[in-house]
């Protein structure tokens, strides 16, 4: 049997996994209502987080497909997966058209000299404009470099919801077979040579609880068989060896046991505990290594500390520096675009992606039953030919034009510069470079300047000058200097003062951080007090308070607004700021420089 093996890729919300889910239901790979996104997090939030492999048969070929993540903050899932397959489908909505995931994932895959298929999606929408999008893609292709053969890319135009395609707008759409008929014409077939050499390398990790770490292996020559001992090949040219105690390959959403796999296939190997991605297996031990995957740098750091609030080993399971190691250390079996510095014994510094790549992370662990605390995220200053240099990202903003103002005047302030502005319809759509210093932060603001009908997008670009002090927080804190349970008539009084995070009834402790304060300052205040109640009537003091709702903080939120300062203390049913000093002459010592 033939083998094509494709990755779908795409910007976030262009409906990857729809089509791999209508795929799968078409071809009876799986049955209803059964979806490739099945992590917890990725339900609630409905976006891809992890790359994940499937396979399914259409007109006796067996098809592997990876559906990988399409949010920037997970773009080393897309990155290592590329070198593992023959094709790419690159999903573009019909109406917002080319995105800057969009370009990140085309320009990784035309590097390596792949060939897309375009799959236009979302024709249904009542905006969708497949013409206009056509030519934004031709150019897309044009200023990244494609070669002639690339340009002449294959078009299908799809409503993946419906599980529907047609290769011309002037056809009626039918079913999938159209996109299924152009895969099998396109995809150029697997290599198969099962008597040759035993080259194949991993390009994802994964963790069992039973067979501990395996590897998800593209195998490109040879066969790989149970029970086998293998070579194992950095690209430096060191050399391990291994044995194989099971051997998965995909059948549908779910892994199937076999005996042994031939080249061609993607499959799952479980025994090389200690194997990483990009590294070379054979069975030789003269073979050349493969060239290695190479991932993208982090561009943000933060610390994880042990929590020692008052309120510290109330809801958590696992609270100890030990704990949050072995952790740390775990998830970095699997999770490539982290990286963690264990040297200090006080302090874990961890290094992500973005602060959604961070933020996901810390909602496993408190769902884990996990209690940290984490300080504010930092961007990663480097030395580049003796110049102090900081990462730029290209933010693309759609926006209602009455809000495009307000918009440009924040970015601005923070060092972003306008580099394109079109309107389609009353829609703006503003491309920025800025800082990632900049940006951090300003997500929450935004859907607040653009009354929740804006759209804003970003991709790491590179290393560029530091560009000096950034403006960006107008607010002080608002810190709690007792302890107790929050009353409603305190909150009264100081809900005029900012915007207020805790409601009435939730417990609080001194240092605190329990709201912001519009005009900028610190400014200690006493939740917890109540009315003073006496046996006088009188006629203007038992009017109603009505209070706005809380702000909530989230891990998100809290990642965005919490000053230098201060810390996030996250538990499995809270997150609140704090204070690092939880005293104000703490604060104030601090504040001066003095440790002791």
């Amino acid at each position: 049997m033939q083998i094509r093996n494709i990755a779908i890729i795409a910007h976030v919300d262009h409906g990857k996994t729809t089509i791999v889910d209508a795929i799968m239901k078409y071809t009876g790979a799986v049955k209803d209502a059964v979806s490739m996104d099945s992590n917890a997090i990725e339900l609630e939030r409905g976006i891809t987080i992890y790359a994940k492999n499937a396979s399914f048969e259409y007109k006796g070929t067996k098809v592997n497909v990876i559906d990988t993540p399409g949010h920037a903050d997970f773009g080393s899932e897309v990155e290592r997966v590329l070198r593992s397959i023959d094709c790419v489908l690159l999903i573009v909505d019909a109406q917002e058209g080319p995105m800057p995931q969009t370009r990140f994932v085309l320009k990784k895959s035309l590097e390596l000299g792949l060939k897309p298929i375009v799959v236009l999606n979302k024709l249904d929408k009542p905006a969708a404009n497949p013409t206009r999008v056509h030519d934004e893609i031709l150019e897309l292709f044009i200023e990244l470099g494609a070669q002639d053969h690339q340009l002449d890319f294959p078009m299908v135009y799809c409503i993946g919801r419906e599980g529907k395609a047609k290769l011309s707008l002037d056809d009626e759409f039918v079913n999938l077979d159209p996109l299924l008929d152009t895969i099998i014409k396109e995809v150029p077939p697997a290599k198969s040579a099962p008597e040759e050499t035993l080259e194949a390398q991993p390009f994802n990790l994964a963790y069992d609880n039973f067979l501990g770490r395996m590897a998800v292996t593209r195998i490109w020559t040879g066969t790989l068989k149970m029970g086998q001992t293998l070579f194992i090949k950095k690209d430096t040219g060191e050399t391990r060896t291994g044995r194989i105690t099971k051997l998965f390959t995909f059948d549908g959403l779910s892994r199937k046991e076999v005996r042994e796999a031939y080249s061609g296939d993607v499959v799952m190997i479980a025994g090389l505990t200690d194997i990483f991605i990009g590294e070379t297996i054979t069975d030789k031990e003269d073979t050349q290594p493969l060239p290695s995957i190479k991932i993208d740098e982090p561009t943000i750091s933060l610390g994880f500390l042990v929590n020692d609030s008052p309120f510290a080993g109330r809801e958590g399971k696992y609270v100890t520096g030990r704990q949050i190691r072995d952790r740390l250390e775990k998830e970095l079996e699997v999770n490539v675009g982290l990286h963690v510095d264990f040297d200090q014994a006080d302090v874990l510094k961890v290094y992500g992606r973005g602060e959604l790549h961070i933020a996901v992370l810390l909602e496993q662990m408190r769902r884990e039953g996990y209690e940290l605390q984490v300080s504010q995220p930092e961007v990663i200053i480097k030395e580049i030919d003796g110049e102090k240099c900081e990462p730029f990202e290209e933010v693309v903003i759609d926006t209602p034009s009455e809000f495009s103002g307000a918009v440009i005047d924040k970015l601005g302030r923070r060092k972003g510069i306008m580099t394109s502005m079109k309107d389609h319809g009353g829609i703006t759509r503003m491309t920025f470079d800025i800082p990632t210093r900049g940006l951090l932060g300003y997500r929450s603001q935004f859907v607040i300047d653009t009354r929740g009908e804006g759209i804003m997008s970003s991709r790491f670009e590179d290393f560029r000058p530091h560009v000096g002090t950034i403006e960006k927080r107008a607010v002080g804190s608002m810190i709690s200097m007792e302890s107790g349970k929050v009353l409603h008539f305190a909150l009264g009084n100081l809900q005029d003062r900012g915007v207020l995070y805790v409601a009435p009834g939730t417990e609080v402790y001194a240092g605190m951080v329990i709201g912001n304060t519009s005009k900028g300052e610190e400014m200690e205040v006493n939740p917890t007090k109540g009315k003073q109640l006496t046996n006088m009537r009188a006629s203007g003091t038992d009017e109603t308070i009505y209070l706005a709702p809380a702000l909530e903080v989230t891990i998100e939120r809290g990642l965005e607004i919490m000053c230098e300062d201060e810390y996030l203390e996250i538990t499995p049913t809270s997150a609140r700021l704090r204070k690092k000093f939880l005293t104000k002459t703490g604060r104030e010592r601090a504040e001066k420089g003095i440790t002791k």
